[in-house]
């Protein structure tokens, strides 16, 4: 079965899933340049319900975002990647800057984000919440140590100075 799905089929196999009584769990993110805080924030959002469904930013959504100089690595090869994780059971990609639309039509028990936000600023909350689902922060992983953030910028980081250094 193919992990990766239109918004459109993505809805019908949601409602098939919640018609079996799963719970249905959303993430979404840029995930540029997968790394260890990735993985494990998704395999913590993956122990929240049943199925995991990772909404990607788009290569435009991204730039909107992020700059002109990002994604790194363009949008089908990071649906690809992240659709081949174990924890991910469903990838979608989206164009817009915040996946509120998205959120909304697809109706997820449980919406999943990062330490990086608040419960105040985290899109799509009131959407979930008053339909009585949750929304859960998780915290973020540090790496492994305080100069090795686990970050795709903290990668671009460390790669940019390691490869500048005495040039």
């Amino acid at each position: 079965m193919n992990k990766m799905l239109s918004r459109e089929d993505l809805k019908e196999r949601v409602a098939e899933l919640k018609r079996e009584g799963k719970r249905i769990v959303f993430t979404n993110g840029c995930f540029d340049i997968l790394h260890i805080g990735h993985v494990k924030y998704l395999e913590q959002s993956k122990g929240l319900g049943d199925i995991l469904i990772l909404a990607l930013n788009s290569d435009s959504s991204v730039r909107s975002i992020k700059g002109p100089l990002r994604p790194i690595v363009p949008e089908d090869e990071r649906a690809y990647i992240m659709a081949s994780l174990k924890v991910v059971d469903y990838v979608t990609i989206f164009d817009e800057d915040t996946p509120l639309a998205l959120i909304e039509y697809i109706e997820p028990d449980i919406l999943v984000k990062g330490g990086d936000w608040s419960r105040d600023t985290v899109v799509g909350r009131e959407s979930v919440e008053k339909r009585g689902g949750r929304v859960i922060i998780i915290p973020q992983f540090d790496g492994t140590g305080a100069d090795h953030p686990a970050s795709t910028t903290g990668v671009i980081e460390r790669i940019m100075n390691a490869y500048t250094k005495g040039a």
